[in-house]
């Protein structure tokens, strides 16, 4: 079948090139893409337009605009339709349409590991020769949210040991600048590998936010747990006991260490109150923690009763990690191993410092915490989970 291209289009570019130069490099190449688009058209459909013919596929069905950034800056093309069974997209653009989105990842993983939008704007216009706007950069990192959803709703199974945290990040709500809460589960596997279980992202950290995340983790198979490790956080206390009722709690060892120091009436006495506290932690075994314990709370009852009542009262919850196998209690005594996931957090959301919204963040935190689990899955064990020494008595 012969194709009739219009005589004087080579014509009409040659002279626009020759007047304008590289100036009209832009029209130049919209006007043969345009021609090379409609004649793949006739091919597609097997006849020229308003020609009679049995071997025709469809019909055409005008143009739509679409606008491309290019080398030589954006160019509107006119993408041809058709109607009919026949499907078509011209392959002139679908190379571009590769690009584009590759493009689109690429900003989203410069955004997701730290880069300013800024940064961003000025990377691609020196190499595409356009630049982006803020904006823009997030609506890319939007093509990670169907994965990441993925990987926050995937099976989980058993996991002998967990730790939760919560950190805060400022997000827009409503108009209002809101404290945003931010959930995070990591477990250790029966192989003694850590793994970052799942995240939850609520302008609260009530009991609610807590619970419901909890629950979510029960739902995907999450069982077998033998010791839950954490921080006292607000609300979390209550729906622990509904959803793991029956785990041991051991509280972080680290955070009992700061959290006595509000009951210090004196600066001096700091320094002596910590190391009195850490000879309670490493003590050998769980009844010498205990009369060490006693010892403490006796010797500051007078002079600081405040602290003595606080001490008696929350340090036995750091206790738990005594009833572990001893190879176990160092790594289980504090939840420093996600504190640390929290500090590469913060410094990444420092960049962004507020979020517009709460998906935004859940798209961010996610795309860290992803990332960290694949390291730690693919990496050197956190546990010899081999080791089945008795606790120490």
């Amino acid at each position: 079948m012969t194709h009739h291209t219009d005589p004087e289009l080579l014509n009409n570019v040659l002279q626009l090139l020759t007047e304008q130069g590289h100036e009209g490099f832009a029209e130049g190449l919209r006007l043969l893409v345009n021609e090379a688009m409609r004649v793949e058209r006739h091919q597609v459909l097997q006849a020229q337009p308003y020609e009679r013919t049995d071997a025709r596929l469809g019909y055409a069905n005008g143009y739509k605009p679409k606008t491309l950034a290019s080398r030589v800056g954006p160019i509107t093309f006119r993408i041809p339709q058709v109607r009919g069974e026949t499907a078509f997209y011209p392959s002139a653009l679908e190379k571009g349409i590769r690009s584009e989105q590759a493009l689109k990842l690429a900003l989203a993983e410069m955004y997701v590991q730290g880069v300013s939008t800024r940064k961003v704007s000025a990377i691609v216009e020196e190499l595409c020769g356009t630049s982006v706007s803020s904006s823009q950069v997030s609506d890319c990192a939007k093509l990670l949210d169907a994965e990441l959803q993925k990987w926050r709703a995937r099976p989980l199974g058993t996991y002998p040991y967990l730790m939760f945290d919560a950190r805060y990040e400022k997000v827009r709500h409503d108009g209002q600048l809101r404290d945003c809460a931010v959930l995070i589960a990591l477990g250790i596997t029966p192989t003694g590998q850590r793994s970052l279980l799942g995240v939850s992202v609520a302008l609260s950290e009530a009991e609610v936010h807590w619970r419901a995340f909890f629950q979510s983790l029960v739902q995907r198979g999450l069982c077998g747990a033998l010791c839950i490790v954490s921080d006292d956080h607000p609300g979390m206390a209550a729906a622990r006991k509904a959803v793991f009722g029956a785990v041991p709690w051991q509280r972080c060892q680290f955070h009992l260490q700061q959290n006595a120091q509000a009951y210090v009436p004196r600066i001096e006495l700091r320094k002596e109150v910590a190391r009195a506290i850490r000879s309670v932690f490493d003590s050998p075994s769980r009844p010498a923690a205990e009369t060490r314990l006693k010892e403490i709370v006796t010797h500051y009852a007078n002079s600081t009763p405040k602290l003595s009542a606080w001490m008696e009262e929350n340090l036995p919850q750091g206790l738990t990690v005594f009833a572990l196998p001893l190879a176990h209690q160092k790594r289980l005594r504090t939840s420093n191993a996600l504190e640390r996931v929290n500090q590469e957090l913060k410094r990444r959301t420092r960049v962004a410092r507020v979020f517009p919204n709460e998906a935004s963040l859940l798209r961010l935190v996610s795309a860290l915490l992803a990332e960290t689990s694949d390291d730690w899955e693919s990496g050197k064990i956190y546990l010899n989970m081999e080791t089945q020494n008795p606790p120490s008595v």
